[in-house]
């Protein structure tokens, strides 16, 4: 990934599913591979374009 993506995302594009996509990106972040952002929430609302990609991720499942 050139840009920033979700874990949903990242699964979609490949192909395999969500939990082996985060077991291997833990594993790629902690060897310093990858830079893992959390979203930040303003006062406790959602990232409305994080949710927007998550399910387009999904729609593409």
């Amino acid at each position: 990934c050139r840009q920033v993506r979700s874990v949903a995302e990242v699964s979609a594009l490949l192909r395999i599913p969500l939990g082996v996509v985060r077991v291997v990106i833990a594993d790629m972040a902690a060897e310093g591979l990858v830079h893992v952002h959390q979203p930040q929430l303003e006062a406790g609302k959602p990232d409305l374009n994080l949710l927007e990609r998550v399910l387009s991720g999904l729609r593409r499942l």
